[in-house]
Parts: structure tokens; C-alpha cells; sequence
């Protein structure tokens, strides 16, 4: 019998998860990751569960709270975890990560503050879900960690360890995970990978869980009005209005903030131009944010630094499938290491909206192979 420490966010995947994993022999330990945001329906207004108080302790009970917005780390998602862990007969702990969640907040203003696109699940994944809890894991002598995400993990026929989409192509989150070190692949378990969404959400009603028909989360867990922008502004404190201009330098409009705009975004523009328009570029220098066309976003190679490989370093390019942001489909390409901890990928058809801060994640099949955060993308052929 394995010990497993499993990340419990109240939500259906890792309720089932934690199902799985005992009904597979495992004993297994629940963590519900705090992030301290002050705010209406969050942990921290709440109560403060020490990191050390079981529940079944007769520490701190947390109050059901329903939140306006389904997100993630709730007072009502640490209720549901707890009252799942209970059900399940398994000791469950709430961890103060607020120190950590800061970092990650400082990150994603940042990131919007010099004009990229910032992805923070994917940051999280790589401090805190695959790195924070492996401290813990080792304390308690677990010999895995696991969660809730649409992913697998599995030996190789050269006995390696790899990285692969979850069965479910409309929930597979392998491109959030591709930053998981190498050498840790193979203490990772992720039990609700083999499934489609469907069969989870009746595993969990057969089994009388509560949380069966529990809306996935969809905002930002320390964003929970859904205002990315006020919080940038909140943290900098600086002005970032500017002009709107089109790609050949005619001002069209204004702005009140380029945080608000991402490269590929087309509604929500505040100018009318008659026909569809882009974002195609953010200059936080000159405060602009310049328009163009379908066609100007398209791009052929990209930069990325930061890459994660997830097989031994190639010599050369090798054939893939890149994909620029979660919601996004693979298209073939090729992909080669560079200097610094960089790569380079080349697509064999052009690429629209490729957006700086977001990662570029490279498939073989359904393995990972590699990722990076995209540093700059160029229009010349590969």
C-alpha cells in the first residue's frame, strides 16, 4: 500500500480522485492549498487553519460560503474538500500558502504590467502542486503526489517516464502541466486521467459525493471578482492608458489600460472600425495598443526561454506538434534546444496570435516532449 498525498480543491475531479486512489488500496492524505486573498468567499476570510490541525482535530470548521463566481481555494471549496475527506474516511489538512500565492499574484502583475500574457496555473503547477507539496510528501514519507487534472503519466517502452494528454481531448490540461520536473514524473499520479469528464461526474453521484454536480472553476483563484485589470493597476499604481493604432500608425482611439488587451483578441476593442480588427501587438513603452488584421498575426517561429524538456535533449530539430495556449489546437511544427535554457519552434503552417508570456507546450503523439514561455514570435518562414 502506497501513501499518497493528494491536492484537494473541493471540486469534482479531485473528490474522485481521492475515490480512486483509496479504492485502489493507496492510503491516502488530502491538502487544500490557502492562498490568503482577502476577499468575499476566499480562505482567508474565513478562518486560519493552522497547516498542522487535521479535521478531525476539532480545529477551526470552515463556513460554507457560496462565492458569485465559481473560481478555485474558496471558503466553500475548503468546506467541500473537508466534508469529502470526512466521507471518505481520509485525514485532510488546510496548508497557508499564502507567502507562495504572493509570489505568483507579484508574477502575474508583472507579466500584464510589461505587455505579456501571463498564464498563473500553469506557475502554480510548477511552485506549488508539483514542487511545495513534494516537501510536504517527503516529510510525511508519502511515496506520491497527485491530483485532479486530465493528464497521465506512465513508463515508456524504454522504461522512461513520460507525460501524456488525459483521455478526454476536451479536458486534457497536460499543457498546463509541462513545466513538472523530469525526475519527478514518475511520483506523480493523476487518477482521473483515464476518464472523460462524463463518467467522473456519475462515479461521483453513484457514489453520493456532493460535489457531483459542482461547477468547474473558472476564475482566477486571487482574481475572484474577475477584474485581472484592477488588480494590475491596484498593484502598480501607474497609468497604462495610451492610443489605439492600427498596424500602419493610425491612431484610432484610446485606451485606459493595456493590461486589458492580449495579442488575438478581437472583441472588447472600444473602436469601431467597420470590420473585424486584432490585437496584434502591446508596446508598454509607448503605451499603444496596435490593431491589424487576421492576417498580421500570423507567425511562423517562436523563441521561448525557461523550456522544460521532457526527454533526453535532441541534437537537432525534431518533428511535433506545438500548441501557444491551452484552449488552442496542435499544429505541426518542429522544435530544437538552444543556449540557456531556450528553444525554438518552427511551424509548418502559420500560427496566428502567438502571444509573448504565454507557454508554447510540444506533443509527439499524445507525450509531452517540451515547453517554454514564449519570449518573442518572428513572420519569417522557418
Amino acid at each position: 500500500m502506497a501513501r499518497v498525498v493528494l491536492a484537494m480543491s473541493g471540486g469534482v475531479d479531485s473528490s474522485v480522485a481521492a475515490h480512486l486512489l483509496r479504492a485502489a488500496g493507496h492510503e491516502v492524505v488530502g491538502l487544500f492549498m490557502r492562498h490568503g486573498v482577502r476577499a468575499a468567499g476566499t480562505v482567508g476570510a474565513a478562518c486560519a487553519m493552522d497547516e498542522t490541525v487535521p479535521q478531525d482535530s476539532g480545529g477551526c470548521k470552515l463556513p460554507v460560503i457560496r462565492p458569485g463566481k465559481q473560481g478555485c481555494c474558496s471558503a466553500a471549496d475548503a468546506e467541500d474538500a473537508r466534508r469529502v475527506a470526512q466521507q471518505l474516511g481520509i485525514p485532510f489538512y488546510v496548508l497557508n500558502f499564502e507567502e507562495e500565492f504572493e509570489s505568483i499574484i507579484e508574477y502575474f502583475v508583472e507579466e500584464y504590467a510589461d505587455g505579456r500574457t501571463p498564464n498563473p496555473c500553469i506557475v502554480c503547477n510548477n511552485r506549488l502542486k508539483f514542487g511545495k507539496l513534494f516537501d510536504y510528501a517527503d516529510t510525511w514519507g508519502a511515496d506520491f503526489v497527485a491530483t485532479g487534472h486530465y493528464a497521465r503519466v506512465g513508463e515508456t517502452a524504454d522504461g522512461d517516464w513520460g507525460l501524456f494528454a488525459g483521455r478526454d481531448a476536451t479536458k486534457d490540461q497536460s499543457y498546463v502541466l509541462f513545466g513538472i520536473p523530469r525526475d519527478r514524473l514518475a511520483r506523480i499520479r493523476f487518477p482521473v486521467g483515464e476518464y472523460f469528464k462524463g463518467a467522473i461526474r456519475r462515479l461521483a453521484t453513484e457514489i453520493g459525493l456532493r460535489v457531483a454536480d459542482k461547477p468547474d472553476s473558472q476564475e482566477i483563484c486571487f482574481v475572484p471578482d474577475g477584474d485581472h485589470a484592477a488588480l494590475v493597476r491596484r498593484r502598480r499604481g501607474a497609468d497604462t492608458s495610451g492610443e489605439i493604432v492600427t498596424a500602419d500608425g493610425r491612431v484610432v482611439g484610446r485606451h485606459d489600460g493595456w493590461e486589458r488587451f492580449t495579442v488575438g483578441q478581437r472583441k472588447g476593442l472600444g473602436v469601431p472600425l467597420g470590420r473585424p480588427y486584432y490585437v496584434v501587438r502591446l508596446e508598454p513603452d509607448t503605451r499603444r495598443v496596435v490593431l491589424g488584421c487576421r492576417e498580421d498575426l500570423a507567425r511562423r517561429e517562436l523563441t521561448a526561454c525557461r523550456a522544460n524538456w521532457l526527454i533526453d535533449l535532441p541534437s537537432g530539430w525534431i518533428a511535433c506538434q506545438a500548441k501557444i495556449r491551452y484552449r488552442a489546437p496542435a499544429i505541426p511544427a518542429r522544435v530544437r534546444p538552444l543556449p540557456d535554457r531556450r528553444l525554438e519552434v518552427a511551424f509548418d503552417q502559420p500560427c496566428y496570435a502567438v502571444a509573448p508570456g504565454q507557454a508554447v507546450v510540444c506533443y509527439v503523439g499524445d507525450r509531452v516532449i517540451a515547453g517554454g514561455w514564449i519570449e518573442k514570435a518572428d513572420e519569417s518562414a522557418a
